[in-house]
């Protein structure tokens, strides 16, 4: 596949970028905000293409067939960037691939996006869910071929190789590592098994391969 990783730069995003770039199956294209950061997607194996997500940029799906979504605001950068990237960034993509026949949507999203009142009296965390959850539904309204992606509370340990997933977990409590979930990102393009589903998923016991054949 000739995948578009949207948030290349960030964390989650760069460990995305080289797991797909590591993959001969795949031709990594590399969205990115500055021209500074080219070079390093380029170490990773990837061709960068400098767009932003608050200005038009359709034109970073040409020649593309699948597209992960992994840009996000975080839940402590102010309730306007999180309205410009988390919602505004993530329909604009949608409404781009919709328009260029994509064939494959990745969307990360967050666990608890489905009932953003779970943030309780958290009103920036509340805002950070919203967004998540409107993009999702607008993935979900969209026609497009989605998988939407919503993991625990993210952590910058080591990977584990291990997960519980479903599509909706019981108990939604419990983290995972940043590099399990660029694992799950990029298996779940070709995971026929999750077209058109929304998965939650936390660190757990079972290898991510085989856990996500089961859903």
């Amino acid at each position: 596949m000739h995948v578009l990783v949207i948030g290349a730069n960030g964390t989650t995003g760069r460990m995305t970028v080289q797991k797909l770039a590591e993959n001969e199956q795949h031709l990594v294209k590399a969205m990115i905000r500055k021209s500074e950061q080219a070079g390093d997607m380029e170490d990773l194996g990837a061709r960068p293409i400098i767009a932003d997500l608050e200005q038009a940029f359709n034109y970073a799906f040409e020649d593309v067939n699948a597209v992960i979504f992994a840009a996000g605001s975080g839940p402590d950068t102010g309730t306007d960037k999180t309205t410009a990237v988390d919602r505004d960034g993530a329909i604009k993509a949608i409404d781009y691939a919709k328009e260029k026949g994509i064939e494959r949507f990745i969307m990360l999203s967050s666990m608890g996006a489905d009932d953003p009142s779970i943030a309780g009296d958290s009103d920036t965390f509340h805002h950070y869910l919203q967004a998540k959850h409107d993009a999702d539904v607008h993935l979900k309204q969209s026609g497009l071929n989605y998988t939407i992606v919503r993991p625990g509370a993210l952590t910058d340990d080591g990977a584990t190789g291990k997960i519980n997933v479903s599509e909706e977990m019981k108990h939604r409590e419990g983290e995972i590592t940043r590099e399990d979930v660029a694992t799950v990102l990029v298996e779940s393009i070709l995971c026929t098994n999750l077209h058109h589903k929304t998965i939650e998923m936390v660190n757990g016991d079972h290898p991510i391969k085989e856990a996500l054949k089961g859903i």
